[in-house]
């Protein structure tokens, strides 16, 4: 006849640790807020993580609203795309609320290139057009798919990812992100164009190139 071996008590504080401490884990990008609203006083003198609140008889109703996603993007550059933020820097509502959007524009062919948003998770709609997006995880896998208008897509946190308009048109992405400032590494200028420039034998042993090509990319990116 088998027989049952009882499972060990956990202690009572083991238990405790299990439903209170554990799911602190888990949480957003940004902090949880801990009033209503958090209005940014951007002109604030001392540096938080974050921004100080407005004091809240400063507080005016067009705090909470921002018309920057209206409007088109010049997409006269050298990647033919142009990002239109609407994080707390423009939109001080959004302080401490755990959420930004963005516009993206594209010329036919105009590419948002590789980069990565350290501080947030991306979740995307097409407006317009067709879209190549695709991102690359940390075992050097490439998930990618066009997109037509009405389809989403999402990139996890801190991954290299990129946009491409594939279409005959131009094309629109609105985006989201779980933080109000989730920043953005973009490859191209963070490796070419950085304030003081990464030394060139540094770059040509990591990409196995000549020191020409390196100069030469870097001259585009510095003109």
């Amino acid at each position: 006849m088998a027989t049952i071996t009882a499972l060990p008590r956990l202690p009572f504080f083991m238990i405790l640790f299990l439903i209170v401490l554990l799911p602190t884990t888990c949480h957003c990008a940004d902090p949880d807020p801990l009033q209503d609203f958090c209005v940014a006083n951007l002109n604030a003198s001392i540096a938080v993580n974050g921004f100080p609140c407005k004091p809240v008889p400063e507080v005016k109703s067009d705090d909470f609203f921002f018309d920057g996603l209206s409007k088109e993007g010049n997409t006269t550059n050298v990647f033919g795309s142009n990002v239109t933020a609407g994080n707390v820097l423009v939109f001080p509502g959004l302080n401490t609320l755990g959420i930004s959007m963005n516009r993206v524009d594209f010329t036919p062919g105009g590419v948002n290139p590789p980069h990565i948003h350290p501080r947030a998770t991306e979740t995307g709609v097409v407006i317009k057009g067709r879209l190549l997006v695709g991102f690359v995880t940390t075992s050097n896998v490439l998930h990618s798919k066009v997109l037509k208008a009405g389809e989403m897509f999402v990139i996890p946190r801190g991954l290299v990812h990129f946009q491409r308009n594939v279409g005959k048109g131009k094309a629109l992405v609105i985006a989201a992100f779980n933080s109000q400032l989730p920043g953005i590494v973009v490859l191209p200028f963070t490796l070419f164009a950085s304030t003081p420039p990464i030394p060139n034998d540094v770059l040509t042993k990591a990409f196995q190139v000549d020191e020409k090509v390196i100069s030469g990319i870097k001259s585009k990116f510095n003109s």
